[in-house]
């Protein structure tokens, strides 16, 4: 799908609502001043989703997304190794960088992982007025080419042709983390939400 520039607009302006949400949660959750944008929108073919991320070792966290939308769209949180690290030591109490991700990392993740986009799931539907919901997460800890497709693999994602690619930029008085956030939505999902943005933009 080729989104005209008012739609990237408006599409983007859903991820700032969304990002600006998920900053605030992240900034109760680490006591620390947040902020998270979103600068930069793709739409790209999901074959070619590697050349957008870093193939460093990173976590990713799928959510599917449920609610007053088509089934079959997921939502996923990139987060590379380094600033898994930052996070987990920031809600652990810990300092030490070069250490190897441990279960306790991998449970602080999802914790992040399942605040952040429930926060971001509900200020976009705020701003489309539905109802948005994320299931359970799903954390795969690997290069994020080859995990995103063994995490595709096993959901009922067949369809899914385009990922859009809200390229976030998060910035903190006291950490550096990189994160980026993934919508995956199905042809129907991807139409439901650019038919609700159209209206909100003919309502303006």
């Amino acid at each position: 799908m080729i989104l005209t520039a008012t739609q990237l607009d408006a599409m983007r302006e859903l991820g700032n609502i969304g990002a600006a949400h998920a900053a605030t949660t992240l900034s109760t959750m680490l006591q620390a001043n947040i902020e998270m944008s979103v600068p930069e929108i793709n739409v790209i073919d999901i074959s070619q989703i590697y050349k957008h991320i870093g193939d460093e070792m990173a976590a990713l966290v799928l959510f599917e997304v449920t609610g007053e939308v088509s089934n079959g769209g997921f939502v996923l949180l990139h987060v590379p190794k380094d600033s898994v690290i930052r996070l987990t030591n920031a809600m652990l109490g810990s300092t030490e960088m070069e250490r190897e991700m441990t279960e306790m990392d991998n449970s602080a993740l999802l914790e992040i992982g399942n605040i952040m986009v429930s926060a971001f799931l509900d200020g976009t539907a705020g701003l489309l007025n539905i109802i948005m919901l994320p299931s359970p997460p799903q954390l795969v800890i690997d290069m994020p080419h080859a995990a995103l497709e063994a995490v595709l693999a096993e959901t009922t994602a067949a369809d899914i042709n385009e990922v859009v690619l809200f390229r976030t930029e998060l910035f903190s008085d006291r950490y550096e983390i990189a994160s980026n956030i993934f919508l995956l939505p199905n042809q129907p999902m991807l139409q439901d939400i650019m038919g609700r943005l159209e209206d909100l933009v003919r309502g303006m």
